[in-house]
């Protein structure tokens, strides 16, 4: 199998549609770095199912869609599809040549299609299986993925040993087993809390029909106590109303006594208060007056207390403002002489800044004029300096570049002599190299034929294994199937044939008629003489209900024997059926559209026929389930086919289906039909059993018959001398291209040291020259210091003189600013405290004149409290006078009503005495009333309906009472029970039974799902073993075909118990090395240690067709060319795609697809054809 072709369109940057043709074995694909080279390797495993964005490095797998640029729109979706050529039918189509696509639109929607028809990725996934062809697959590898081998990242190496072995197909379906397991485990916990609930129920029903007799036991017994208890409360009841109700007439004229007796009391007391009115208002005056000049005295003491405090206030703050004033005077003084002292300071100072000024004026001038001509002279000099350094740097430079001429001089002549002496030694060794080459390829001839002709028998031997394996694996499919029909019958038979015999379900008159040895065992019932389809089975069982229990007999003397057997044994009853009654019976025969005769649908032997007429005698079965309307022919029977309803002229009955109807009929016939499958069942089962046994002995035979082991001693001999040809071929190439680079390398050599010898004299005669220019300058510096030295120390003097005025004449400045800011200061000072002094003499004349008016108006308000006291005195001795007058008045009527609340409290007590006996005698009357609504409610019996009953008990009322409660809270307490229980309990045992052969058949295939699984890993394990050891074998012969054959190398199964689940350690260790583990190889020891293990998967299972993604950046040129070879060696095999930077690498492949980006942002590619050039040539002109 081989690729076709590639189309893109709308993937990441190739937003134009493009085809890439892959027609040769090597195809190399190049471009600058961004260009899109990777997102051609992207597009191939996209198509082939990756579902993980970032393994395309995306963030979500909507962003392959070519995104838009700032010329371009975005894409509505991205197409890619990849043609395969199946030329040795490696996948399972019939089609020479296989199509894959897929499509993404930006709405999220995707589609597979397969040869243009829209396909599952499951069906891709499965057309791929086990060839070597994947998404993540060892045919497409990145440098990253070198990386992610080495380092067994999520296991990826055994992840690829499991593609190259073939058994990802084993794991796949012990996956699937797996989840039918775990669905067959969740089937049979659900049958299990089914079976446990029905436990439950089953246990509740025979409880509930026990309990139910005894229930309504105790709900007559408790009808009978309260009747009676009833009559006798009833009588009690009305004997205390009649006492109740005749000392509430006696209360009642008592109390109407003591209401007169109030009643003249309250006139009385009212006479006596309104005497006494006018006094109190008196009173209410005199206290009212004394109040208001009890508050007038209160304010004026107030104000009296704020004067007070206000002169006090007024005194503090005089005797502070006499400190102020003070303070102020003394303080002026010392500010007016402080301002004369300044200002006469001032004056002084300021001539002799004027003078400083003047100095400083001078000094400058003078250092201008020294300044001007050092720079005239210093200019002179740096022009003359500089012409010096120029001469002595160009100096410099020659004696550099003569000693470095004199060392390249003698390493040329060194090397020169070095590479004569290896040409001529690798010349020698050419010749010899030459003779062994030519015997090598004579054997390798020999044994390529010896080993295609021991494959091609192993070929023929595995595709006859194969064919017998699925013949075996048919026939176990078919045996278990068989095997399941046959337990679930065999069960069905047991458990109808358990029924039959032991007459489950049937009363107990039928069973000890069956076991009576005085009458005949063999009498069928009439269930069993029946034999109805499924489809009309429950519309037939449930109109013939009433009669399937019966018996049928001979004649009225086998009926009577049975009746009689019934009787004396005291086993209840039984009904018959007397067939030689029916003899020769013929029914009416009546029909109505669309119906069927039910007699048509019965299946019996003839001599019960004419039962079976008359039982169904104008008995039809309608399809339709609509109940009708009225009947066309009034002598019918209808019956639903669903069972659900039967309709007569006058009745209709019907309702939902129960869980267990439609099983009583023909279970005898059905015991027949059961019997039959079962025996056809096991002849099937041995003749499967037969097949599988000489299928399983052929494949034996073909598996003992390999050759296997010549097989690999000729793979090992041939792989050998492959690698010793190529190791020969190699160093024939590195000896030629040796001599070849030699001898260019010898002329390069000999040019080089004559240029040296030019341009050595040319720089003698040019150093002459530059020295004697050099001793020109040094005379005009020595001419021009001098002159330069003096005048650079009249500059210094002038410099100083300068400073040294200026620092004093800033030092004045700042003496006059230090006096005018203190005389400032002062004489604002002086201004703040003249404008205090004023102020404060201000305030203290206002606050004598205010201490004066104060003093007045306290002695006024003095005299105002002392009238105010006297004012007070009177009024409360007049108070006193009145408030006795009032008071001796108040004592009659307190007498008066204290008189009354007496008769009051009298009167309450007798109120409250009528109301007790009122309430009395509502509750007798209550207690009548809910004596007869109780009795109505339980038991549907009013009063007068047991005003004559007589009494049957002598308990006391107490006791009875006390009994009845008892048992109300027993029938309270006692729960619901069920009418229907024992019915209820058959059906729900017969479901119980039925489930429970249900959960033996689960268990059965959990059984054979366990055994599926041991088998899957019983064969990938003993595959994966077989791959994983010829695996190991090829990958030593391949890493010391790119190392050497001294360097050690191993592949070990970490966990060899468990070798699916094992980790693989890599051991590589390059001669003279000692690595304890593969990071601590260098980057190209790691990258060809990871190309030996995939070319060693390739020989146990060629891939058809690998992509490198720059996996050969970390290899340095002399690697280059041995990972070269190889992808020649196996391109006769697959075909290789190589993305890549490295010149060699391009100059190996047979064809080259350039990746570029004419507009920015969309990719482009171009291909050119290696093959038409002398490429070799004119790669090596290039460097």
């Amino acid at each position: 199998m081989r690729l076709k072709n590639l189309e893109i369109k709308g993937f990441k940057s190739f937003a134009n549609e493009t085809v890439i043709h892959f027609d040769q074995d090597v195809i190399g694909i190049v471009g600058p770095n961004g260009a899109g080279k990777s997102n051609i390797v992207d597009a191939i495993r996209w198509v082939l199912g990756e579902q993980k964005s970032k393994e395309l490095r995306l963030d979500t797998m909507t962003s392959v869609i070519f995104n838009g640029t700032k010329k371009r729109k975005q894409s509505g979706m991205a197409s890619v599809s990849l043609t395969f050529e199946n030329t040795k039918n490696l996948l399972p189509t019939d089609y020479h040549t296989v199509t894959i696509s897929r499509v993404l639109y930006r709405s999220g929607d995707s589609e597979y299609r397969l040869n243009n028809v829209p396909c599952r990725l499951k069906d891709i996934t499965s057309l791929f299986l086990d060839t070597g062809i994947g998404s993540n697959s060892y045919a497409i590898i990145a440098l990253g993925m070198v990386d992610d081998i080495l380092a067994d990242k999520d296991n990826a190496r055994r992840r690829m040993f499991e593609q190259a072995a073939g058994v990802s197909k084993y794991k796949i379906r012990k996956r699937e087993t797996l989840n039918k397991l775990k669905s067959t485990t969740e089937d049979l916990e659900r049958v299990e809390d089914l079976l446990f609930e029905i436990e439950n129920n089953l246990n509740s029903l025979e409880k509930q029909a026990k309990r139910t007799k005894r229930y309504f036991e105790l709900k007559q017994d408790y009808k009978v106590m309260s009747l009676d208890l009833a009559v006798i409360k009833t009588a009690s009841l009305r004997i205390q109303q009649a006492e109740i109700q005749k000392q509430l007439t006696q209360e009642e004229d008592a109390y109407r006594s003591i209401e007169a007796e109030i009643r003249q009391k309250e006139a009385a007391l009212e006479q006596e208060k309104k005497a006494n009115l006018d006094k109190e208002k008196a009173l209410s005056e005199r206290q009212r007056d004394l109040n208001e000049a009890v508050a007038k005295i209160r304010n004026m003491e107030s104000d009296r207390r704020v004067l007070e405090q206000r002169i006090q206030f007024l005194r503090q703050t005089n005797a502070k403002l006499d400190e102020q004033i003070q303070d102020a005077s003394r303080k002026i003084d010392q500010l007016r002489a402080d301002v004369e002292r300044y200002q006469t300071d001032l004056s002084s100072e300021k001539r002799i800044e004027a003078e400083l000024e003047e100095q400083l004026d001078e000094a400058e001038a003078n250092l201008k004029k020294v300044q001007q001509e050092h720079g005239e002279l210093k200019t002179d000099l740096d022009s003359i300096m500089q012409r010096q350094q120029q001469a002595e740097r160009a100096v410099f430079e020659m004696e550099k570049q003569r000693a470095i001429n004199q060392n390249r001089s003698e390493n040329l002549h060194n090397e020169h002599r070095r590479l004569s002496e290896e040409q001529e030694n690798r010349q020698k060794e050419l010749d010899e190299l030459l003779g062994g080459l030519k015997d090598l390829e004579v054997q390798e001839k020999e044994f390529q034929t010896a080993l295609q002709t021991l494959e091609m028998a192993e070929n023929k031997r595995q595709d006859a294994i194969v064919e017998a394996e699925a013949h075996l694996e048919q026939i176990t499919v078919q045996i278990r199937e068989v095997n399941r029909n046959l337990d679930a019958k065999r069960n069905e038979f047991k458990l109808t044939k358990s029924m039959v015999e032991n007459l489950e379900g049937f009363p107990e008159s039928i069973k000890f008629l069956s076991q009576h040895k005085s009458w005949k065992k063999d009498t069928p019932l009439l269930s069993d003489l029946i034999y109805v389809q499924e489809t009309y089975r429950i519309a037939i069982e449930n109109y013939l209900e009433p009669y399937l229990n019966y018996y049928v007999v001979a004649n009225l003397a086998e009926a009577a024997q049975a009746v009689q057997l019934l009787s004396e044994s005291q086993k209840g009853k039984a009904n018959f059926f007397l067939l030689d009654v029916f003899k020769d019976y013929r029914p009416p025969m009546a029909m109505a559209p669309n119906t069927t005769s039910a007699i048509d649908l019965i299946e019996t032997d003839p001599q019960y026929h004419s039962l079976v007429s008359y039982l169904l005698e104008n008995v039809v079965v309608t399809e339709s389930e609509q109940i009708q309307k009225s009947m066309e022919d009034e002598r019918l029977v209808v019956l639903s086919r669903s069972g659900r309803f039967i309709q007569k002229r006058f009745t209709l009955s019907g309702g939902s289906i129960g869980l267990f109807e439609g099983k009583k009929i023909g279970r005898k016939k059905n015991l027949e039909i059961l019997e039959t499958a079962i025996t056809k069942l096991e002849r099937e089962e041995d003749k499967l059993s037969t097949k599988y046994f000489q299928q399983k002995t052929k494949l034996e035979g073909l598996k003992t018959q390999h050759s296997k082991e010549a097989m690999q001693e000729a793979t090992s001999k041939l792989n050998r001398l492959s690698q010793d040809r190529v190791s020969v071929q190699t160093r024939l190439e590195n000896h030629d291209q040796f001599i070849q680079q030699s001898q260019n390398k010898l002329q390069v050599m000999q040019e080089t040291l004559e240029q040296i010898e030019l341009e050595e004299n040319r720089i003698k005669s040019e150093l002459i020259n530059r020295e004697a220019a050099i001793g020109q300058v040094k005379n005009e510096i020595a001419n021009t210091d001098g002159s330069y030295r003096q005048v650079a120390e009249q500059l210094s003097q002038a410099s100083t003189h300068f400073n040294n005025q200026n620092i004093e004449f800033i030092r004045q400045q700042n003496k006059v600013n230090a006096i005018q800011r203190e005389l400032h200061f002062r004489e604002k000072q002086l201004e703040e405290t003249l404008n205090a002094l004023s102020q404060n003499k201000s305030n203290q004349g206002e606050t004598a004149q205010e201490l004066t008016e104060l003093h007045e108006k306290l002695a006024e308000m003095e005299t105002s409290l002392k009238a105010s006291y006297a004012e007070k005195e009177a009024k409360e001795s007049t108070l006193t006078e009145v408030e006795q007058t009032y008071f001796q008045a108040r004592g009659g009527i307190n007498e008066l009503e204290e008189s009354l609340r007496g008769l009051n409290r009298k009167q309450q007590a007798a109120q409250s005495l009528i109301n007790q006996l009122k309430e009395k005698l509502t509750e007798y009357r209550f207690q009548l009333s809910a004596v007869s609504e109780r009795l109505h409610a339980e038991f549907s019996v009013r009063l007068d309906d047991i005003k004559d009953r007589q009494v049957e008990t002598g308990l006391p009322q107490d006791q009875l009472q006390e009994k009845v409660d008892r048992l109300k809270s027993r029938l309270d307490n006692y729960g619901e029970i069920n009418p229907m229980a024992v019915e209820a309990y058959d059906e729900m045992k017969e479901r119980y039974d039925t489930i429970t052969q249900q959960r033996d058949d689960i268990n059965k295939a959990k059984d054979d799902l366990m055994e599926t699984i041991k088998e899957i890993e019983e064969t990938a394990t003993a595959q994966f073993l077989e791959a994983f050891n010829q695996a190991r074998l090829y990958f030593i012969d391949v890493f010391r075909s790119l190392f050497t054959d001294d360097d050690t190398c191993d592949l070990i199964l970490l966990d060899p118990e468990n070798p699916l689940e094992s980790n693989i350690e890599i051991v590589a260790r390059p001669k003279g090395k000692r690595p304890q583990t593969i990071s601590q190889l260098s980057g190209g020891e790691k990258t060809l240690t990871a190309t030996a293990l995939l070319f060693a998967l390739y020989l146990l299972k060629p891939a058809p067709f690998c992509i490198f993604d720059e996996v050969d950046a970390p290899l340095d040129d002399a690697n280059i060319e041995k990972f070269n070879r190889i992808i020649k060696k196996f391109s006769k095999d697959s075909q290789f795609i190589i993305v890549t930077h490295n010149k060699l690498t391009m100059a190996a492949v047979d064809t080259i697809y350039g990746v570029y980006m004419q507009e920015q942002g969309v990719s482009n590619v171009s291909q050119v054809d290696f093959r038409d050039f002398e490429h070799r040539g004119i790669f090596e002109a290039a460097n």
